[in-house]
């Protein structure tokens, strides 16, 4: 070899030796990574399942090292097999799991947006736990034997409130700032329902009065509980309700006297924007261009707006007739009949003769016959004669027992006497 050579084969020697130094501490850097990542939960990237695994090794000193803990968020569509699979988890142990008495049913259906919390350890599954309800969770965990599955308790704190409003421009907004959320202001409007539009009838003055669960988990609110009792003062007109369970475990709210706040017929059979036309003994028609009786209430409403049976009872029409287009007529016996006309279409369960339940879905809102636009044509008729829906006293549905009466009232009482200001003598309570 020529002696002008050798310093470039030295040069590469010293090259070649400096890049197997670098390449035995990436290796070794390498195992380390490796070997810590064994001792540590893994982060994992999943948006297709929001999955996001938790670093919980630190705050479970029980843990050992080598064990990883993931939560996943449930979407649409997703079930454990397919969270196994993309956690590469061992489907051995999920089969086992399935195979537990009384677990594959808690397991089959995931609801979207709960959270499932999983251990492993080398994809070998070693805890599982899920939420069934807000007081009970279901906890899985390999011991010995196997797999073992218990469903534990979830303490929750419980306490009353008590929350006052006056309407200025809305039931929510009023409701929201006295601190109730949504839900119970739902729960507001159906106990008070039947009595109260709470879309025509609200005034600017009227009150509300709610004693209310309030719910609390770990020192953190979650969320209100059963409405206890509540109090609307609604035009001048006073209604109270008292939330009641039975020995049988039946619940239900009752005036202070024991009557049921439920009527017997809904007030009004589907969410409507608006009245366009009321019971009137004369009426300009817009399509007859004649004055005559109107002898319903007329809601406006989108097509294809469910429409509900107003009480139980009988369909005993069901087709094509006039100026109704589309009607339903339904007997609900005692000589009372309500009719649905200008239906888009029936609903397949109020076939002619069939009973149906108050509530149930019977047609959909739509423009058949002499209509205009979209909208219910709904009448209320007792032993033949025309009755107006909107003003009609509605009968009441069944009041307590005579033998549970005492028994209400001692548990209504302090109820009642919770409610923010005490009945107003001057007020017409109902």
């Amino acid at each position: 070899m020529p002696s002008d050579a050798r310093p470039d084969a030295s040069k590469h020697r010293r090259f070649a030796t400096r890049a197997l130094q670098i390449a035995c501490c990436a290796l070794l850097a390498a195992a380390g990574i490796w070997q810590a990542r064994r001792q540590a939960p893994v982060i994992v990237q999943l948006p297709a399942l929001h999955a996001v695994p938790v670093a919980a090794l630190a705050a479970t000193p029980s843990l050992a090292p080598g064990f990883e803990t993931i939560e996943v968020i449930v979407r649409s569509n997703d079930t454990l097999d397919r969270i196994f699979r993309t956690f590469e988890l061992s489907l051995a142990d999920l089969a086992n799991l399935r195979a537990l008495e009384g677990v594959r049913r808690l397991l089959d259906r995931l609801m979207p947006g709960e959270q499932l919390r999983l251990i492993h350890r080398e994809g070998s599954l070693v805890s599982l736990e899920r939420d069934l309800s807000l007081t009970e969770k279901l906890q899985v965990q390999r011991d010995d034997q196997g797999f073992r599955a218990d469903i534990v308790a979830k303490p929750v704190s419980i306490e009353p409130r008590v929350a006052h409003g006056v309407i200025e421009s809305s039931l929510f907004e009023s409701a929201n700032a006295a601190g109730l959320q949504d839900v119970t202001v739902l729960q507001l409007a159906h106990i008070f329902g039947w009595d109260i539009d709470f879309v025509l009838d609200l005034r600017r003055g009227d009150e509300f009065d709610v004693s209310y669960e309030r719910i609390s988990q770990h020192g953190k609110y979650v969320q209100d509980g059963e409405i206890l009792a509540a109090r609307f003062v609604n035009q001048g007109h006073e209604y109270r309700a008292v939330r009641y369970k039975a020995a049988d475990g039946s619940v239900g709210y009752y005036t202070p006297e024991g009557r049921s706040v439920e009527k017997a017929f809904l007030r009004a059979p589907l969410e409507f924007r608006r009245v366009s036309s009321r019971f009137s003994s004369g009426r300009y028609h817009p399509i007859l261009n004649r004055v005559r009786a109107h002898k319903g209430v007329d809601y406006a409403a989108a097509t294809g707006t469910p429409v509900q049976a107003a009480g139980a009872g009988r369909v005993r029409f069901r087709g094509q007739k006039g100026g109704y287009g589309n009607v339903l007529e339904i007997d609900h016996g005692g000589g009372i009949v309500t009719v649905y006309g200008h239906l888009s279409r029936f609903a397949a369960a109020a076939r002619s003769g069939a009973r149906v339940a108050q509530g149930a879905t019977i047609g959909y809102v739509g423009m058949s016959g002499l209509a205009t636009g979209p909208h219910l044509h709904y009448e209320y008729r007792l032993n033949g004669q025309y009755l107006d829906p909107q003003r009609v006293q509605l009968p009441d549905a069944r009041p307590i027992d005579a033998a549970l009466l005492a028994n209400f009232q001692r548990q209504a009482a302090p109820l009642l006497a919770a409610l923010h200001p005490q009945p107003a003598p001057a007020l017409a309570t109902r």
